[in-house]
């Protein structure tokens, strides 16, 4: 798998040190209060759970799968939900933990969709951003890292499955998934 990577953005150190500053300012801004934190199977698993354990307030676990992608590159501009929150976030605090906002489709649509199930509020934290890609301006609260316009593996996100438990996040080489 590590042949495939043409750069490596960002080292598990690196990530390690972010994603602890984003739980420090999670927890300072809901100040004890509890939480949902709503996590986008599958490719938010791993920065999900590392961010969790960082959170000293009250959370409950919930997930969603949802995507604008399928198994390509690029967005197809629609989404698709295949497995829903099982929580009623009716008058809930709702933190949704993203591994990277590209296009900005796929919360386009599922921001509003969780405002009108009655959540007090919707924030959104997520590892990655890529602006150079956004067709839809979408509020990050809490961003890891700003990325530029590369196709990026590791740490949870993948190509076609696969690359999701490299330790780093690096750049997949174009051949790759071109082929």
């Amino acid at each position: 798998m590590h042949q495939d990577i043409k750069e490596i953005l960002f080292t598990e150190a690196q990530i390690k040190q972010r994603v602890q500053e984003l739980g420090r300012a999670i927890t300072r801004d809901y100040a004890g209060k509890p939480v949902v934190l709503c996590g986008i199977l599958k490719g938010a698993v791993t920065f999900f759970t590392d961010l969790a354990r960082t959170i000293e307030a009250p959370v409950q676990f919930d997930f969603m799968s949802c995507s604008s992608y399928g198994d390509g590159t690029t967005s197809s501009g629609s989404l698709t939900i295949r497995k829903d929150l099982d929580t009623d976030v009716r008058g809930k605090d709702l933190l949704v933990v993203e591994d990277i906002i590209d296009t900005g489709v796929t919360l386009s649509h599922l921001v509003p969709l969780l405002q009108e199930r009655g959540a007090r509020s919707v924030k959104l934290a997520t590892l990655l951003s890529k602006p150079s890609r956004r067709q839809v301006e979408v509020p990050v609260t809490y961003n890891g890292f700003e990325i530029p316009d590369a196709f990026v593996v590791g740490y949870g996100l993948d190509y076609a499955g696969l690359y999701r438990n490299l330790p780093y996040i690096g750049v997949l080489k174009e051949n790759v998934y071109q082929a």
